[in-house]
């Protein structure tokens, strides 16, 4: 098989199953938790390190938030786990500045996860991992769109970064930011940010003192975000309240 098909069959695969990530980083993390010695950290910076590891998964849903909230419906940019879906070229707003702006903030809503475990070499491997896999990925999706969009697409991907913005090439959205669009569509990321938080927070307590304490910060905002979650699920699938005309 060619090489240029054998990548984009592989990125088909890693598509489909991009969901499962979670599930590796998750159990990768128990020994990095396990193995890492934070004696030489103190408390002063472990705080600090928490806090830019927070605001890493909030720069990514940032993100991610913009690109949800201002993609019309049917346009590139909206995949489903099936395959590629595209009626029209998404050109316009934060796609001006970079090709695949969903998958930079799923970069960065992990890698403040992954940042949360105090493992600098973990965040390295994590990295490069996520570029190998994420490559194949949009090299498939880039693929069907030239196909699709022949021209119009090249045009517009010879003068766009993949991955790493160019504010300067900026264009406004051809439709407005939508906060409904992001309610309706990324509590389930938010979530999985919270769960992935709590469980290194937990895993680092249990290896500490071999215990598990309940009553936490991190526990409570768990709480309260399934608590979100489970309204915003209900009003998705049980009302039209989230409903918009022209929005995915």
């Amino acid at each position: 098989m060619a090489l240029v098909n054998s990548f984009e069959k592989e990125g088909n695969f890693l598509f489909r199953h991009r969901g499962e990530i979670p599930i590796v980083l998750f159990a990768a993390a128990i020994p990095v938790i396990y193995f890492t010695n934070l004696d030489y950290l103190s408390n002063s910076l472990l705080e600090i390190f928490t806090y830019a590891a927070i605001f890493l998964s909030f720069l990514g849903f940032f993100i991610r938030a913009i690109s949800i909230g201002t993609t019309p419906k049917g346009t590139s940019g909206r995949n489903t786990k099936e395959g590629q879906v595209a009626e029209s070229l998404n050109t316009t707003g934060i796609y001006s500045t970079v090709r695949h702006p969903l998958y930079l903030g799923n970069y960065f809503m992990w890698i403040g996860i992954v940042a949360f475990t105090f493992n600098w070499a973990f965040v390295i491997i994590v990295t490069l991992a996520f570029w190998l896999y994420y490559e194949r990925i949009m090299f498939a999706e880039e693929r069907f769109l030239e196909r699709k969009f022949g021209d119009d697409y090249m045009n517009w991907a010879n003068k766009t970064p993949s991955f790493i913005p160019c504010l300067k090439k900026y264009i406004k959205n051809v439709v407005p930011f939508s906060f409904v669009s992001v309610l309706r569509r990324e509590y389930s990321g938010v979530l999985a940010t919270v769960v992935g938080f709590v469980f290194i927070d937990d895993l680092r307590r249990y290896f500490a003192d071999s215990s598990f304490e309940i009553y936490t910060t991190a526990h409570y905002l768990l709480i309260a975000t399934l608590l979100i979650v489970l309204i915003l699920r209900s009003l998705k699938h049980y009302t039209k309240l989230l409903n918009e005309s022209g929005r995915s």
